[in-house]
């Protein structure tokens, strides 16, 4: 039975495997990014550039495609942010997996770098059930649910802080629309994006792990199998962090961007008065 590296911390578990994979996926982001700006040429640019390149002109289709082209611009950099990191964290775990195992004659406390990751009661509770310890130190991050669901709070915190700042009046406004008495139903309507934005990704990742964890129990029969597995897992990985983005865009879109002829039917309501 695999279990996953959690410390506590004054009651806080943190899983050590997800820390792990954030921070794997935001270096390898970060280094993929700055070797792609490296040694720019106009004239034979490199395979990579070529690459973010594209990258950068899908990223400014898409949040163009959800606000005009004058807003569009300033959120290309968090477009192209999310995407990669998620894309990167979806894929993180079909290579390969890490497993430490626990030997039978163990006893006491299990730990790792000097930190305990099961307590004894916990250990002695699955061991006199004779089952097996072991745990998993590699997966993607996003099949976490906590990380997740961090993510959509920070694109959540995002949304909300650029239409109060950047676009007050209307930001206020759009609560209480189309009668003031839908104001209830528009908030529930605010806090249920991030949640589905969360459990969206967590689901369609986490699904496919289980997956792949069931096929590699086949030993050398899954093969075939694992390999169309992880074909598959690439294209719903890609989606998923498209659907992430360009979700996160369109909320931006609503919560800082108005329609202009609000503006004008306004400032001729004011004229005719």
């Amino acid at each position: 039975m695999h279990h996953f590296p959690v410390v506590n911390f004054s009651g806080v578990g943190f899983d050590l495997s997800s820390l792990l994979a954030i921070t794997v996926s935001a270096l390898l982001v970060f280094v993929l990014a700055r070797v792609a700006v490296t040694n720019l040429s106009l004239h034979n640019p490199s395979k990579l550039q070529n690459f973010m390149e594209w990258a950068v002109e899908f990223v400014h289709g898409m949040v163009a495609s959800t606000m005009p082209l004058k807003h569009a611009k300033r959120f290309i950099t968090l477009g192209l942010t999310l995407i990669l990191f998620i894309f990167v964290s979806n894929l993180l775990g079909l290579p390969f997996g890490v497993v430490t195992e626990v030997k039978d004659d163990h006893h006491g406390a299990v730990t790792a770098f000097g930190m305990e990751i099961m307590s004894e009661a916990e250990y002695e509770k699955e061991h006199a059930a004779g089952k097996h310890v072991a745990f998993a130190w590699w997966k993607s991050p996003t099949a976490d649910l906590s990380v997740t669901a961090g993510l959509a709070f920070t694109v959540f915190l995002i949304i909300h802080l650029a239409g109060l700042f950047t676009n007050t009046k209307h930001y206020i406004k759009h609560y209480f629309q189309p009668f003031p008495i839908f104001l209830p139903l528009n908030i529930i309507e605010t806090i249920s994006r991030p949640v589905t934005l969360a459990i969206r990704l967590f689901a369609n990742i986490f699904a496919g792990e289980v997956l792949i964890s069931t096929i590699l129990m086949l030993n050398w029969v899954g093969i075939p199998l694992l390999a169309v597995w992880q074909g598959f897992s690439i294209f719903v990985g890609a989606i998923q962090a498209f659907l992430f983005t360009i979700l996160t865009m369109v909320y931006l879109a609503g919560a800082t961007v108005h329609e202009e002829h609000d503006d004008h039917a306004e400032h001729a309501g004011h004229e005719k008065h």
